[in-house]
């Protein structure tokens, strides 16, 4: 799973929330949530679960089940997660297909167990590229396979968009684009 304090600044930067703020609603000071987002201190187990609460993107009424049809009708292998913790949010029934358990049963479930060594290193150097910037980049890489697994991934480019879901948390886009079709114009080569 990812580390919730990656995607502090990021949070609070979309949802226009101080780091005083966020540091009342977490009872503890500003100048801690400023090493957390520096990397110079690590939030405690009991703020680590809190700040997932606070980061975790649910689906819900409005424009999120707009979002959530269009992946879930989609004819493109594509399916949706949080960014924070991977949990499946939607997915299109040509991704599905490719699974061995049913997208219900997963639903709402993170997929991070299933990665590839590629998709983990990806994952790594998402700072790096930017994705936590107000804009992020389109991130492309390519994986190998990994089929023994309830969630088989087929080796090929992986296109990951970042999505802002209507509380303001993120979700992450993952398609997987058909052999020989381009990458997105502008794409970042993790």
């Amino acid at each position: 799973m990812t580390n919730p304090v990656r995607c502090l600044r990021r949070l609070r930067v979309l949802r226009g929330i101080k780091q005083s703020h966020l540091a009342e609603m977490l009872s503890v000071t500003q100048a801690t949530v400023s090493r957390w987002e520096r990397g110079l201190q690590h939030p405690s187990p009991d703020q680590e679960r809190a700040l997932l609460r606070l980061l975790m993107a649910p689906l819900r009424p409005g424009r999120d089940k707009a979002l959530r049809r269009l992946v879930e009708s989609s004819a493109r292998p594509v399916h949706l997660v949080c960014d924070v913790t991977h949990r499946l949010l939607a997915a299109s029934p040509r991704r599905a297909a490719d699974w061995r358990v049913p997208a219900s049963e997963l639903e709402g479930r993170s997929l991070w167990p299933f990665a590839t060594e590629e998709i983990r290193a990806a994952e790594a150097r998402l700072d790096a590229l930017g994705w936590d910037e107000p804009v992020a980049p389109v991130v492309a890489f390519h994986t190998a396979a990994k089929y023994e697994q309830a969630v088989p991934i087929v080796p090929g480019w992986v296109i990951w968009e970042l999505i802002r879901l209507e509380d303001g948390s993120m979700a992450r886009l993952v398609t997987t684009p058909a052999q020989g079709e381009a990458l997105p114009e502008g794409a970042v080569l993790a």
